[in-house]
């Protein structure tokens, strides 16, 4: 009796985006004309991609949805997966089929493979550079003394000036409120000749050297 045992290993960790799914199968027919498939989901409804192959070619084909491509080795079908996505995380079954001459057979229906497809988020975080502001010299204590010395000075200067140009102004205002006394004197020796009664007798001897 012609019959195909298919065997898959149970669990596929995909940590990279690609898998790679080994179908091991055993056939002690006459075939020659083989066909094997990997199918999607607990009811196998969607089919992945195939190979089929005979004693002179190899031909495959791929579901639009899938980067897959299949190789026949021997007594196994390896099936490449690139480029999965979490969304494809599912059970997967191989199918087996000998396809010519007559009559046709398949394996019965296989436990499967789960592929589980991880998928790690990346954070990226930008670096931007600290700017860190060099903390200004400080003004050193001797311009800081020297400074307010000239300033002490400046400030002295501007006030004694100040006090001497008052006193200045101060003496020559009382200059001017003074008056001299124009009253007209009388020689002592002539008291009746036109000088007024109350005119004082002048005193020449004030005006000799």
């Amino acid at each position: 009796e012609n019959k195909i045992l298919v065997a898959q290993r149970p669990l596929l960790t995909v940590a990279n985006k690609t898998a790679t799914l080994v179908c091991n199968y055993t056939y002690n027919g006459t075939g020659k004309e083989f066909r094997a498939s990997l199918h999607k989901g607990t009811d196998s409804a969607v089919e992945v991609c195939f190979i089929s192959w005979n004693t002179t070619r190899n031909s495959s084909n791929s579901n639009k949805e899938f980067d897959c491509q299949g190789k026949h080795d021997k007594d196994k079908v390896i099936f490449n997966l690139r480029n999965m996505s979490a969304s494809q995380t599912d059970i997967y079954f191989c199918k087996i089929e000998a396809m010519y001459p007559p009559p046709y057979v398949c394996n019965e229906k296989s436990n499967g493979t789960v592929i589980h497809v991880k998928v790690f988020f990346v954070l990226f975080l930008k670096e931007t550079p600290i700017q860190t502001q060099e903390p200004q010299s400080a003004i050193p204590l001797w311009i800081m003394v020297a400074v307010t010395g000239v300033l002490a000075f400046y400030s002295m200067f501007i006030t004694t000036v100040f006090i001497n140009y008052w006193q200045k102004s101060k003496k020559n205002m009382y200059h001017q409120s003074d008056y001299m006394n124009m009253t007209p004197r009388h020689p002592p020796y002539q008291k009746n000749k036109g000088y007024p009664s109350y005119a004082p007798t002048r005193d020449y001897t004030a005006y000799r050297s």
